[in-house]
């Protein structure tokens, strides 16, 4: 069974860390979360997750870093030092996980352990976290686009990147939702690039518009698609015959909700995703096994499913996932 492998594995680590202290560490292990860009919210919200974490943990040092723009080559450089620095684990949020295949199985033959996040097809993981399934996610925010166009019309969707594995999840899924529960649903123009810039996503949508102006439809994958989206529909006067809906984070998107030029969000916290990435890279290290229906400390997380990745790590699932609208997205701080 993979299950024993893993743990196997991190018994293993463990081992050496307690057999070597002057070897792998003094006092503390050496934690370091690596997300796709640093300065988005999105991800300053997860370092504060992580900080959380390490707060609350003597024997960690648990730490956040990114490249300065959403690009997989940069993420990969930043990998590969903290791979020859010699840290004791890395959490990452991969732009784009087929790219740090190579770099990673090195890292697990150093004996570092390695957690990822949106990257369940990553073979060189040793536990890979997603906060639900994302195939269901994506069916869901088009399950909310097509209550909104009453299932008719043209839509479109838009990733960070064809290379961010879990955007294309939410794209497909919510195609394969269309495709199966509503055919007067017309896809145009799939699959838009906006590399994690709202700047981009509002020149996308500018195009898209000019490009079909009967378009009812947008469906965002990025957490900031929605607000490149939303100001190009608040500028084009299209509040009430076009609908928005996407991963968001609520503070971000409160005024597009309000105008009506983005329809509905739905988010899951990545400060409880950082606390998670290192509540794992904890019990990995401690050679303890991750098992169904465990309870990792945060909502979301309570009873968390458990299945064979396609290495010989594992895939961890929450049920994470919240709606927001106009009607509440202010209960919500970030």
């Amino acid at each position: 069974m993979k299950h024993a492998k893993t743990l196997m594995r991190t018994t293993a680590v463990a081992a050496l860390v307690a057999a070597s202290p002057a070897m792998v560490f003094a006092d503390t292990r050496e934690v370091v979360t690596v997300v796709k860009v640093t300065g988005e919210n999105w991800f300053t919200r997860m370092e504060e997750g992580v900080v959380a974490f390490g707060e609350q943990n003597d024997t960690i040092n648990a730490r956040q870093v990114g490249p300065g723009r959403a690009d997989a080559a940069q993420q990969v450089a930043i990998v590969q030092d903290l791979v020859a620095q010699g840290v004791d684990a890395l959490a990452i949020v991969p732009m784009d996980p087929s790219t740090l295949e190579g770099v990673l199985r090195r890292a697990r033959q150093q004996g570092i352990t390695v957690i990822t996040h949106e990257a369940e097809t990553l073979e060189n993981t040793d536990i890979n976290m997603e906060a639900f399934d994302n195939t269901e996610f994506g069916a869901h925010l088009n399950s909310k686009l097509a209550e909104c166009m009453g299932a008719e019309g043209q839509w479109t969707t838009f990733v960070g990147s064809v290379g961010s594995l879990t955007h294309m999840q939410w794209a497909e899924g919510g195609i394969a939702h269309a495709e199966a529960n509503h055919p007067g649903m017309e896809l145009v123009s799939p699959f838009n690039e906006s590399f994690n810039d709202a700047n981009n996503a509002y020149e996308l949508a500018r195009e898209i518009l000019r490009t079909y102006p009967d378009i009812r439809g947008f469906q965002g994958g990025s957490a900031i698609d929605v607000i490149g989206i939303g100001r190009a529909i608040e500028e084009a006067g299209l509040e009430d015959s076009t609908c928005v809906t996407g991963i968001g984070l609520p503070q971000d998107t409160g005024q597009f909700l309000d105008s009506g030029a983005v329809t509905a969000i739905a988010f899951w916290d990545p400060k409880d995703a950082g606390f998670v990435m290192n509540r794992l890279v904890e019990l990995a290290l401690n050679g303890e096994e991750v098992t169904d229906g465990m309870d990792l400390g945060v909502p979301g997380y309570e009873s968390v499913s458990v299945t064979d990745g396609p290495g010989d790590g594992i895939i961890v699932r929450g049920q994470a996932w919240v709606d927001v609208d106009a009607s509440n997205w202010n209960d919500f701080p970030f």
